[in-house]
């Protein structure tokens, strides 16, 4: 039903949007019309997405064979081809219908001996672009050829169905989520690309071990470029082979699930590789079919295709896919990349977000705000407890608000200012000098209502060209100086910030957290995929866990309380609360003090300043214990605090205060006992 209150609730909780109530209920109306119009043409927006049990490769028991169809409008003709015909352009042409679809029907009788499980295929196609033979858009599973590396479409339908037993599994707990970011290529150790089996097998006890209750996977949907860390796809119903099966990447979700864990996928619909021979550019011959026409449909930055959201058949090709990662993969989410790039036409490029004219009035994509709403929609329907993850940088009102109260759908955005503010602190900023009010007005800077992901570090800070925080603040002396028996002014200062930055980062900046593969134990270097400028090496595309469980190494301090400050966040349910109440800002020695979950969190970033009898006003009297402190040997600190000391609140001019021994680069959090 459309909307028709005077006013939205988004502005009744923001009057600031006032002016743009009219546009934010325009917004919400163009969601209703669109959903209901394919409501009433294909039942529901569930049954509009199954158009992966359409097109493609499906099996039909009643008439005992298969059909392959093909969205292809503009094309002249379409013919299968594979091992299963010798690759013959001729003998078996697809039929065209009124909607431009194109149809083939291969009966069981005729094929059962030669199309089979693992039959490469393509389809060659006849257009105004000339005679070329392409992969099928909806194929479920690619293969690259290792000596030419050109890639094939492969039948995928094995005998034995795969065997779930996630059915009692559910992803409640992602109200918190506590993300841990990986890509299953480079999670091994080895200078190679790692498989689901060995992700499954090596990395999914450790993530349980440090306590993380969510896998964002990366680089899942097939890409012909592994350097690309699986943002230019080309197939998109086709998990990537270079990892292995597609039941293997069942085996890892069921793992995951069976651990307790959610397992949510880093989606890119923002945006498809170029490839003309792996992906859709150009499939049907035009340049406008699942792609805006000309400069529109390409985005310059990133070198690829950009969607036509508005088109009925694009927003059933990637409802679709959401579907049909939830329905054959049991994901339980998804976190949507480039989300910015979507939602405008100028796709954020040096574009300040300063003024709310700039959401509503400019170069905004209606059609793509449909779609992401759509899609938001239709996740949340499929799977309760489903989590869904906006990447966007530009602050879109509403975007983690239902559609009747005027968003977009989005459980939660990333904080990804964050990140960017501790890269610039650590580079440009002495430790003398560190602002703390513009340090908290940064990481609790959000819009209310709206569920932020926030994080110290994801892969973007870690890639070649950029450095991780731990290798902002150790740099080369990682190489010389990790060993327990070492001491290193350098590493000691790299240790103690790099707690504290995460610290502060989980218990202010957000209602989630996240945190790439390795980073939680001070991964050295950055990440370079193989190529041609290192002599397409493998060295830095792997992660090496040999350093963390190396007992002599001083890497595992910062896995240690990584560790523990997920207990910390489990335990207390603390990110799932309201924002921090400040408590005590300190200037002068570098302090900052804040409530949250009825926890006392304290932090002194001091690089000298060691304070005894520091007092400081809380909320309610009675007796604390510190529950966390990073200055713990078990964390590589100095052990200058006794933890097992009673602190008792003390009545000054009718406020309750507590005093501390605050020592100097020290995170402490405290709980009330009695």
């Amino acid at each position: 039903m459309k909307n028709s209150t005077d006013t939205i609730q988004l502005v009744v909780d923001d009057p600031w949007l006032t002016p743009y109530n009219q546009d934010i209920k325009d917004r919400m109306n163009r969601f209703y019309d669109a959903k209901k119009n394919i409501e009433a043409a294909a039942g529901s927006l569930a049954a509009f997405s199954d158009g992966h049990k359409y097109f493609g490769f499906n099996y039909d028991a009643s008439k005992k064979g298969w059909f392959y169809r093909e969205w292809a409008p503009a094309a002249y003709a379409l013919f299968l081809i594979g091992d299963f015909n010798g690759w013959n352009r001729e003998s078996h042409p697809l039929t065209k219908n009124k909607d431009g679809n194109w149809e083939l029907f291969l009966p069981d009788a005729e094929y059962d001996k030669t199309f089979v499980h693992q039959s490469l295929v393509k389809v060659h196609v006849h257009a105004a672009n000339g005679n070329h033979d392409r992969i099928p858009a909806y194929i479920k599973r690619t293969i690259q050829n290792e000596e030419t590396k050109v890639f094939s479409g492969q039948h995928w339908a094995p005998t034995n169905l795969f065997k779930w037993r996630d059915k009692e599994f559910s992803a409640q707990q992602t109200e918190m989520p506590l993300i841990y970011e990986a890509h299953i290529g480079m999670a091994q150790e080895s200078e190679k690309v790692g498989t689901y089996v060995e992700f499954t097998k090596n990395i999914l006890p450790r993530i349980k071990k440090l306590g993380y209750n969510t896998i964002q996977l990366m680089a899942i949907a097939e890409h012909p470029y592994y350097g690309s860390f699986g943002y230019h796809v080309s197939n998109y119903f086709a998990p990537s082979s270079r990892f292995g099966t597609p039941e293997e990447l069942k085996m890892l979700v069921n793992e995951a699930h069976s651990l307790g864990i959610a397992v949510i996928m880093d989606i890119v619909h923002s945006h498809a590789v170029k490839n003309f021979d792996e992906g859709l550019n150009q499939f049907d011959g035009s340049d406008y079919q699942y792609f805006h026409e000309g400069g529109k449909g390409y985005h310059d930055q990133w070198d690829s295709r950009l969607f036509d959201y508005g088109k009925w058949e694009v927003k059933q090709f990637l409802l679709s896919n959401l579907k049909y990662w939830m329905d054959d993969f049991h994901f339980d989410g998804f976190r949507f990349d480039g989300i910015t790039s979507m939602l405008y036409y100028h796709h954020g490029i040096f574009e300040s977000f300063d003024h709310y004219d700039k959401y509503f009035k400019f170069q905004t994509d209606w059609d793509a705000i449909n779609y992401v709403t759509l899609a938001n929609d239709l996740v949340h329907s499929l799977k309760k407890g489903a989590l869904t993850i906006a990447e966007d940088m530009s602050g879109m009102p509403g975007g983690c608000r239902k559609p009747e109260d005027g968003g977009l759908g989005f459980d939660f955005r990333l904080g990804m200012g964050i990140p960017d503010y501790w890269i610039k602190l650590l580079k440009h900023t002495r430790d003398e000098e560190w602002d703390i009010h513009a340090l908290y007005d940064v990481l609790s800077n959000r819009r209310w209502k709206e569920k932020t992901i926030c994080y110290a570090e994801s892969h973007d800070q870690a890639l070649v060209g950029d450095k991780t925080l731990a290798f902002w603040l150790m740099d080369k002396e990682m190489y010389w100086h990790m060993d327990e028996e070492d001491k290193d002014f350098v590493i000691e200062r790299g240790i103690c910030l790099h707690k504290m930055i995460r610290l502060i980062t989980l218990s202010l900046g957000g209602e989630g957290y996240m945190n790439f593969i390795g980073n939680e134990f001070g991964h050295p270097e950055w990440i370079d995929f193989p190529r041609e400028g290192n002599n397409w090496s493998y060295k830095y595309a792997r992660r090496q866990w040999s350093l963390v469980d190396n007992e002599k190494l001083k890497y595992r301090f910062m896995n240690n309380f990584d560790a523990e400050m997920m207990k910390l966040a489990q335990k207390h349910i603390l990110l799932n609360s309201s924002p921090a109440q400040q408590l005590n800002m300190d200037g002068d020695n570098k302090v900052i003090i804040f409530e949250r979950k009825n926890l006392i969190f304290v932090f002194n970033f001091s690089p000298l300043r060691s304070i005894f009898d520091y007092r400081f006003p809380i909320p309610q009297s009675g007796v604390y214990k510190i529950v966390l402190n990073s200055d713990a040997p078990a964390f590589g600190g100095q052990n200058r605090i006794d933890n097992k000391m009673d602190y008792i609140s003390q009545m000054i001019d009718g406020k309750n205060y507590l005093s501390l021994y605050l020592t100097n680069r020290t995170a402490l959090v405290l709980e009330k006992v009695k």
